[in-house]
């Protein structure tokens, strides 16, 4: 967001000292609120306030983001939060004015939520009244919480009398060749990706917009993400459940944000700076994955697993060579490793931004860990994503150890001024 974030308080708590944090304790210091989730962070463990860590991964559980702005919608370019609720819908209203009427609606709410305020009354003075807001996130900080909308092919067409109206490049993706899908995980008129830095307030977040969308949409799917599982711009490289960094070479810069994230093309005015959200909901044969050897692990990835340096050479930020040689004459990284098929210097230069997280369901049928990657890019051409992911799905060694069980595309409209909402202009 070019809207300057609204951080009332710039007491932090970095990640070491949620490890050790004892010391910080005596000094009484607060972030936030003291209750829920958020209180045990704010239970004492805290760095310096106002002075990131030295890893320059800071709690802040009092971060207000902003929901208005002229730029993009919060979420995106935000350093990504520690937790992730996302959940699609369905339309069940055939009429785009009830669209319109719930946009508008969320809109209200979401700079209300993304405030730490509730949408509404939670204890109604009447004694057989419902509570507007369902209360679980009082007490609670917001937690630099986000939410992030986003529009489904399905609402571009002749029956909401909006095909006119299309971004420039919106369909549905391509098939791909890693595709599993599992009924019931793709799709989706629309999209809510909440993400905050205490799981209760992104919880919180998308059961209140669920429910204020019964009669007009309903539920589709959803995946509650944990561990941040790609890194932002000031962040230290986090790791995915296969026990790898993930995000070293994702993008960070504003040049290149500007250049392949957000949409600056012919298609209509009120498309202009949103993003195309890509979302793959894709499981990890982990079992399998712990059984394989390190070095074998290594060679899948193209990076060691403890430091997270690419094969070539160097540190965990060093470019890699993907012409580097060992003895045997081979090069060092596969050319069907990882981060070779995904580089964009493999790529004709192409970048997209990764905005993961890990998930977990627990246990599936067969007793096997049931976990993996909630994976959300965003770019300003789908086809940026297909082309990766053709490469990746063809012949990448990781494929062995995933699949690709859920998937959404989304048009996700920029944010709006003050006294407006959503995708206003899509009903002008």
């Amino acid at each position: 967001m070019s809207e300057p974030d609204q951080n009332a308080d710039t007491s932090g708590v970095s990640r070491r000292g949620l490890l050790f944090g004892s010391a910080a304790a005596a000094g009484g210091l607060v972030v936030g609120a003291a209750g829920g989730v958020g209180g045990a962070y704010a239970a004492g463990l805290h760095g310096a306030a106002g002075t990131p860590a030295a890893d320059g991964d800071v709690l802040d559980l009092s971060l207000q983001h902003a929901f208005y702005g002229e730029a993009e919608q919060s979420g995106i370019r935000t350093p990504p939060q520690r937790y992730c609720v996302y959940m699609t819908f369905d339309m069940s209203s055939p009429t785009a004015r009830d669209l319109q009427v719930l946009l508008a609606r969320w809109s209200g709410a979401i700079a209300q939520l993304m405030k730490g305020k509730t949408i509404g009354q939670v204890e109604p003075n009447r004694v057989d009244g419902i509570g507007v807001d369902t209360g679980e996130a009082l007490d609670l900080a917001p937690a630099g919480l986000t939410v992030t909308v986003g529009l489904g092919p399905g609402l571009f067409t002749d029956a909401y009398g909006l095909a006119g109206k299309k971004p420039a490049l919106m369909r549905e993706l391509k098939d791909l060749p890693s595709d599993a899908f599992q009924e019931g995980l793709t799709g989706g008129d629309l999209s809510l990706q909440a993400c905050a830095d205490d799981p209760q307030v992104a919880y919180h977040a998308i059961r209140d917009l669920a429910r204020m969308a019964k009669g007009t949409a309903a539920t589709n799917w959803t995946v509650m993400g944990f561990g941040r599982a790609s890194a932002g711009k000031g962040q230290s490289t986090p790791r995915n459940l296969l026990g790898y960094k993930d995000g070293t070479r994702n993008i960070k810069e504003d040049d290149d944000l500007e250049k392949f994230v957000f949409v600056k093309d012919s298609g209509p005015a009120w498309t202009q700076g949103g993003s195309y959200q890509v979302v793959r909901k894709i499981q990890m044969h982990i079992e399998n994955w712990d059984a394989d050897r390190t070095s074998d692990q290594n060679t899948v990835i193209g990076r060691d697993k403890r430091a997270g340096a690419p094969l070539s050479g160097g540190t965990e930020f060093t470019t890699p060579d993907f012409h580097a040689k060992g003895a045997d004459g081979a090069t060092k990284i596969s050319p069907t490793a990882h981060i070779a098929l995904a580089a964009h210097e493999n790529n004709g230069g192409l970048k997209i931004l990764r905005r993961s997280y890990n998930y977990t369901d627990g246990l599936n049928q067969y007793g096997l860990l049931d976990a993996g990657l909630l994976f959300i890019s965003y770019q300003n051409d789908p086809a940026h994503f297909e082309t990766l992911q053709a490469k990746l799905g063809a012949s990448d060694l990781l494929n062995e150890y995933i699949s690709h069980i859920g998937s959404g595309i989304f048009f996700v409209p920029p944010a709006v001024k003050q006294g407006h909402y959503l995708a206003e202009g899509l009903f002008a």
